[in-house]
């Protein structure tokens, strides 16, 4: 695995580590962070240690997967965010999903934006994707109001597990 480490102006995204088990623990049993998510925060490290797995198994397969947000101030963790390669959201087909996930106090502070930029840029500029997909839940104001703003052109409603969820897909802008 060969990943440079992206640095935006306030974040430095990194690959995942097998010592980041408690950060996401942290992130992912805040039950306000899982409202459009299921509803199904983590319980246990295990749960953790299996999500990280997850990622560092994306890496092998795809050579890309979620990274980690670090406040470059703080040298903290933040959340994360990047591309992965999706097959479950969509049953129709797969395709590379941009995503983000931050802890509570780092809501509404610019970060998930900062980090989606970023995470297309590189989709489009360094592993040279053509195409970038994401989806939101329909109520998630907050994730909706990010992809619009990134501008990622909604394209329409899907049904995943019974909730409604809105479908972006940005293709690679051609110069």
């Amino acid at each position: 695995m060969n990943f440079k480490i992206i640095e935006t102006e306030r974040l430095f995204l990194r690959p995942v580590l097998e010592t980041d088990v408690q950060d996401f623990f942290e992130l992912d049993s805040n039950p306000k962070v899982h409202i459009f998510l299921e509803n199904k925060p983590v319980k246990t490290l295990i749960e953790s240690e299996a999500m990280v797995a997850s990622i560092l198994q994306q890496y092998k397969t795809y050579g890309l997967g979620r990274l980690v947000l670090i406040d470059k101030v703080t040298n903290g963790f933040i959340g994360w965010s990047g591309l992965k390669y999706e097959e479950n959201l969509r049953k129709e087909f797969s395709y590379y999903d941009l995503g983000y996930r931050l802890k509570e106090q780092f809501w509404g502070k610019g970060y998930a934006t900062e980090a989606a930029i970023a995470s297309l840029n590189y989709g489009f500029s360094i592993l040279k994707l053509q195409e970038i997909g994401a989806a939101a839940d329909v109520n998630h104001i907050a994730s909706n109001s990010i992809l619009n703003k990134i501008g990622m052109p909604f394209i329409e409603t899907f049904e995943y597990k019974g909730e409604l969820c809105n479908w972006y897909n940005l293709k690679k802008p051609s110069l």
